[in-house]
């Protein structure tokens, strides 16, 4: 593990461009260290991550939101993108659902700076665009030539300015109970996670036994649980691990047909528009995050005492 971050480390140069020759003596595309993104990031490094709340108590999300109004109550996040990568999910969700506020949880700094600055790139756009003194539908026919290919048809407000969405930079396999208090999520998404193909590394998978008790604290009772992954091998995984979770059912997909959300995954973000350039297949699961009831503690009560190792977090029961 140290080996690979090394080898990551030296990619870049101390000019901010980095370029190697090959046996040829050609020179391979330079890239801007300052935007180069790495594609993968150990989740159980002891990376540092400043800001952190101590409890959900202590995170003021009316602070990242300056736009939305809570009339008079706090504000609160509802939807959660855990690994957002570039943002594509909270772009298109954000006019879908004008007043949610949805946060995308993404490990890689570099990463959440890109997607905050299309946020503000978004939202500068589109207040330019309500300046200008066109028709309603000159307005909607510019609103919808910015939205992320893939997404499904928007007829709402074209004066929309993206305020309720958000990325921040966090490592939710140690910290994600940090940020949510019981039944504060009613829609959690892990959409094309990393799969971790070695099985040395399946520990490292954001879907697994211990992690879904924390997910599960978080999702009021009803809330929806979406995965979605070209890995058939990982989509197997996920979908044995929650349905052996007491607190999640499968909702079957043809159930699914008037969800917005559930039409959003699959190519209005940027890994599934990858995946439709490859022609590849996509593997969809949706769950119904279920009441708790005393009968399910002995089958929650998997893993013993090391139930809380994998996450840095002790396992609590659901109520």
């Amino acid at each position: 593990e140290e080996e690979e971050e090394e080898e990551e480390e030296e990619e870049d140069d101390d000019d901010g461009l980095s370029s190697s020759t090959q046996s040829t003596g050609k020179k391979r595309k330079r890239f801007n260290k300052f935007r180069h993104v790495r594609a993968h990031v150990n989740p159980l490094s002891n990376n540092r991550f400043p800001g952190i709340p101590v409890c959900p108590a202590d995170m003021k999300w009316g602070e990242l939101y300056p736009g939305m109004h809570g009339h008079g109550a706090p504000l609160e996040v509802e939807f959660a993108d855990v690994g957002c990568g570039f943002g594509g999910l909270l772009v298109s969700l954000a006019p879908l659902f004008p007043n949610t506020l949805i946060v995308g949880l993404e490990i890689r700094e570099r990463a959440v700076q890109y997607v905050n600055d299309r946020i503000s790139s978004l939202r500068s756009q589109h207040e330019t665009f309500n300046t200008l003194g066109d028709t309603h539908e000159q307005r909607m026919e510019r609103f919808r030539a910015t939205l992320n290919p893939g997404q499904p048809h928007y007829d709402g407000d074209p004066s929309f300015h993206y305020a309720n969405i958000h990325a921040l930079r966090c490592n939710a396999m140690k910290y994600f109970p940090c940020y949510f208090r019981k039944g504060q999520l009613t829609k959690l998404f892990f959409l094309f996670p990393d799969p971790h193909f070695k099985k040395t590394n399946h520990r490292r998978r954001i879907i697994n036994t211990y992690l879904l008790a924390e997910y599960a604290f978080a999702l009021r009772e009803g809330g929806m649980l979406y995965t979605i992954t070209d890995v058939h091998d990982l989509h197997v995984w996920m979908v044995k691990h929650l349905d052996a979770h007491p607190l999640f059912e499968r909702i079957p997909d043809a159930a699914l047909a008037d969800d917005k959300a559930f039409q959003v995954i699959f190519s209005g973000t940027d890994e599934g528009l990858k995946v439709d350039r490859a022609a590849g297949d996509k593997f969809p699961a949706v769950y119904r995050r279920m009441p708790y009831t005393p009968s399910m503690m002995p089958l929650m009560g998997t893993g013993g005492a090391g139930a809380g190792a994998s996450s840095g977090h002790a396992v609590q029961p659901m109520g």
